[in-house]
């Protein structure tokens, strides 16, 4: 089972020396720091992505050794002209503090990639420190994709992914991998988290910056909000698929999202003042007893 999955691509510049000895293992010719670029890239993680798949802690340890040595692309076409960098090692980070869907600690496969510094490379190294080139997918093949409500195949279960069933969320965790191939720069990521990692601001460096987690904690309130309005503003909308739903939304999305439920909330349930101003109050009726205080 060959899957493509995408995230975002981390820290930048010039290797140590321990990082360059690492990269000459894979060169022809023994390069200088001065030769070469490098940057961080969140290969995939083990949240619920937008295909409502996942990668559990065990498979992300499986793919680590896989990805080492292997190719950045672009689209995931898979040409010799398309070469424009190399994983030399990878790295199982946890997030602190974070749980995926599933209830589980969040985890992701960081992979550490190079590229020599040429006059053709220039522009690709512009764009990855401007933020342009910035998210990233992978390419793998697993054996299996197992239902998490059943436990069966998930193409042969009666479950559907996406759906939640007596509160629990379908999805197929992707179990032994197989092989790993590239990863990709691409524009939309199948994992909305994956792509190019650039400078912590934390301890050690190695980790999720202090940037990356107020950002992460803006789109889950962002995504709570939705969640709510929705469910004032549409009473036919199913809390469990509009959580769903909003899980794969980026920020433009969710904002539209939000400020259309506020609008359709807004007429639902028109703000009333509280302060009378030489008006006679009226006894409320039944309709308006949830909303005194």
């Amino acid at each position: 089972m060959n899957i493509r999955k995408s995230p975002l691509a981390g820290t930048s510049g010039q290797p140590s020396l321990e990082e360059l000895a690492l990269i000459n293992q894979m060169s022809q010719r023994t390069l200088a720091a001065e030769e070469v670029y490098t940057f961080g890239v969140r290969l995939c993680d083990n949240q619920v992505d937008r295909d409502g798949e996942r990668f559990p802690r065990e498979t992300l340890e499986e793919l680590a050794p896989l990805f080492v040595g292997k190719s950045g692309i672009f689209d995931h076409n898979w040409s010799a002209k398309g070469q424009a960098a190399r994983i030399y090692r990878t790295q199982l980070v946890l997030e602190d503090g974070v749980l995926t869907a599933a209830g589980d600690p969040c985890c992701y496969l960081k992979g550490y990639a190079y590229m020599l510094r040429t006059p053709g490379s220039q522009e690709l190294i512009a764009e990855i420190e401007g933020g342009i080139k910035r998210e990233v997918s992978v390419g793998c093949a697993v054996k299996r994709a197992v239902c998490s409500i059943c436990g069966q195949d998930i193409a042969q279960c009666p479950h559907e992914k996406g759906q939640e069933y007596d509160g629990r969320l379908c999805y197929a965790d992707l179990l032994d991998a197989a092989d790993a191939y590239e990863f990709s720069f691409v524009a939309v990521p199948s994992q909305p988290e994956a792509g190019v990692m650039h400078k912590s601001f934390g301890k050690g460096g190695c980790g999720v910056s202090d940037l990356e987690r107020l950002g992460r904690k803006y789109l889950e309130d962002l995504r709570r909000d939705v969640i709510c309005l929705g469910a004032l503003a549409d009473k036919s909308m199913d809390a469990g698929t509009l959580r769903t739903i909003v899980q794969k939304l980026g920020e433009e999305e969710l904002l539209a999202m939000r400020r259309g439920y506020e609008k359709a909330a807004g007429q639902h349930y028109p703000l009333n003042t509280q302060l009378e101003y030489g008006e006679t109050r009226s006894v409320p009726g039944d309709g308006d007893k949830a909303f005194l205080i």
